[in-house]
């Protein structure tokens, strides 16, 4: 963390196809190694699975598969003489998009079919409706801060 100024965002083109920037940063997400044009395939392949499977439009269920997993709270240690306290804090907006970008690309890694896009694509369905891994995490996120409540006068 820099101790001068605060570090410039950089600003991040919207997706060829859709023009959508959540969409070009979850991109980013998945990319490994900088193969863009294979997280793109993956992307673009999960989004017409959706389409196909639902018949709506597949951005505006990423949108809102991505707004139910965002998380509202979360725990950070902080050390309070010689005890550690799990202390529940509120997550900036720009960390709440970055975990629920994070939390679905690793709960549809850990899904069991074929294709990553298939994979992803049922991974966005299911956060749409409630359930999966990724909102099971977020759900136990809740938890942990709703558990340590008692220790949230210990705030930074």
């Amino acid at each position: 963390m820099p101790r001068r100024r605060e570090v410039p965002k950089r600003e991040i083109l919207p997706d060829p196809k859709f023009g959508n920037v959540e969409l070009s940063k979850f991109m980013n997400v998945i990319m490994e190694g900088g193969k863009k044009a294979v997280a793109e395939r993956i992307i673009y392949g999960a989004l017409e699975n959706m389409e196909k499977k639902t018949g709506k439009d597949p951005v505006e269920l990423f949108s809102i598969a991505i707004n139910n997993v965002k998380p509202m709270v979360e725990v950070k240690s902080r050390r309070v003489g010689s005890a550690n306290y799990q202390v529940p804090v509120e997550v900036r907006p720009i960390r709440r998009l970055a975990l629920s970008m994070r939390w679905i690309k690793e709960a549809a890694r850990k899904r069991g079919e074929k294709s990553m896009a298939l994979r992803l694509a049922n991974e966005l369905l299911e956060a749409n409706e409630g359930r999966g891994g990724a909102m099971k995490k977020r759900d136990e996120v809740h938890r942990m801060a709703e558990a340590n409540k008692a220790f949230s006068h210990f705030r930074f």
